[in-house]
């Protein structure tokens, strides 16, 4: 037999007529939904539907985002102050139920959210891992044997009032809002301010700029620098303008948006403690029919994040590009050197992170796709690509955050710039002609820069052959103080 055929047989457990049946069952418990019995590990808390799912939807390596779990928990959180404070949960169920939803909120059981992202497109058995595991360990705090005792329902009791249709894109936004606020803004704030500094050290050094990556007039680096900075503040305020779509909650449609099964109150009163729990203005989505239907506002901040992959692009090129060399190359700033570049060329140090960086933006190009694909893709009251549309999302925050944090500490804190090699192909620019423009007009101007190219002298010395300047003048006028 193959390796790999080897694995296959030795990762599928079964269970025949002998002696490893009863072990197995020793270390199993029978629980039960709407379809029967099925048999779930005593180590495990979650319950029925959420064993079906793991043997139904065993696809790929992709798990439900742990900050998204998170995420659904403090949602639940507030269900259950609100169903309580409406008067729909009785205190004895409350009570372990927030110690439970505490629990989790607390990291303790985050091994019992195992489930895939490739499920049910609705979320729904993400919906019900949480659920069970809720219910489950409400159960044991309240002295109770799991698959045994029945105290708490993980759809009448956790469920209460709620739907997955719902649940789930409340959760969405509550998870998308709070990782851009808490993870990717300040990362932005931090590339952007470390940009700032750099943009101000290099504001006297003057060095030939670039088009269609030919030489032109000069710059400044610093000039160069605050046109990243410029590009990342107007990339920071598309993300607020667009942030706000996310606090409109679904919570309270329940399954086509009706809020059929739930009190008239509930989706109000979930967003006003969620508002409580996070500090961030939720609000119950004045329309549910479009808060389960669609997905507009993520689809939304994700544009505005895909345009923060295009200018992270082409700012992390430029750094690479005037990196390159560092003697062959243009070699105008000099990047740590944070590793050995090569496992063949002793001595190579590599714009790693400009490539990692460059490798993230593709994937957040490609997310978009994705995520609006699937927006556009539901039908009537229910989008159901729920779970690839959140798992792209999240990806995307989590990768953008930690690439500009990398790039920021790795690579642009420590960009030098090399004056000596930034002066010399400065004064070697034949585009420093454009400055006897005014004086002697565009055609003659253009006769010097090519007799120059042509025979390989400087400019100058061109200018002083055509007879159309003097030394005096060319000194007077081709100063790069003035043309920047």
């Amino acid at each position: 037999m193959q390796i790999g055929q080897k694995l296959l047989t030795n990762s599928i457990r079964t269970c025949g007529n002998d002696a490893s049946c009863d072990d197995i069952m020793k270390h199993s418990r029978l629980e039960r939904d709407s379809f029967g019995g099925v048999e779930v590990s005593v180590e495990n808390l979650w319950g029925a539907q959420t064993q079906r799912s793991l043997a139904q939807f065993d696809i790929s390596s992709e798990k439900m985002p742990r900050e998204y779990i998170l995420s659904l928990a403090l949602v639940k959180k507030a269900c259950l102050i609100a169903n309580f404070q409406l008067g729909q949960l009785s205190p004895h169920k409350y009570e372990p139920l927030q110690l439970a939803v505490e629990e989790v909120l607390q990291g303790l059981h985050s091994k019992e959210f195992p489930l895939s992202v490739w499920q049910t497109g609705s979320g729904t058995q993400t919906n019900m891992n949480m659920n069970e595991v809720l219910a489950n360990r409400a159960i044991e705090l309240m002295g109770g044997t799991l698959g045994v005792d029945h105290f708490i329902h993980p759809n009448d009791d956790v469920n209460l009032g709620q739907s997955s249709n719902d649940i789930i894109p409340t959760a969405m936004h509550v998870c998308g809002f709070m990782q851009l606020k808490l993870v990717l803004i300040p990362n932005l704030i931090q590339l952007i301010a470390s940009l700032e500094k750099k943009s101000q050290e290099f504001a006297n050094i003057i060095k030939v700029g670039r088009t269609h990556l030919q030489d032109a007039v000069p710059v400044t680096l610093g000039q160069e620098f605050s046109g990243y900075v410029a590009q990342l503040e107007t990339v920071k305020r598309g993300i607020e303008t667009t942030m706000p779509f996310l606090l409109d909650l679904a919570v309270g449609g329940t399954a086509v948006g009706t809020g059929i099964n739930t009190h008239p109150e509930f989706g109000a009163t979930v967003a006003a403690e969620l508002k409580k729990l996070t500090g961030i203005p939720f609000a119950s989505a004045p329309n549910k029919f479009a808060a389960l239907a669609g997905h507009e506002a993520l689809v939304l901040v994700h544009g505005a994040l895909k345009t923060l992959a295009v200018a992270l692009m082409k700012i992390s090129s430029d750094i690479r590009w005037m990196a390159s060399g560092p003697r062959s190359g243009l070699g105008e700033i000099t990047i740590p050197d944070n590793e050995p570049g090569s496992s063949i060329m002793p001595g190579k140090v590599n714009p790693t992170q400009c490539e990692a960086l460059a490798m993230i933006c593709y994937q957040v190009l490609g997310n978009d796709v994705t995520i609006g694909v699937s927006a556009a893709s539901g039908n009537f009251e229910l989008n159901v690509f729920k779970p690839v549309i959140l798992y792209n999302f999240l990806q995307s925050v989590r990768i953008l955050a930690d690439g500009m944090g990398s790039l920021e500490a790795h690579c642009v804190r420590g960009i030098k710039p090399n004056v000596e090699k930034i002066d010399r192909l400065m004064k070697q620019s034949l585009m420093l002609v454009t400055a006897l423009n005014p004086h002697i007009g565009y055609d003659k101007a253009a006769s010097i820069a090519k007799y120059a190219f042509e025979k390989n002298i400087t400019l100058k010395e061109a200018a002083i052959l055509s007879g159309f300047v003097s030394e005096l003048d060319f000194d007077l006028w081709v100063d790069p103080n003035k043309l920047i």
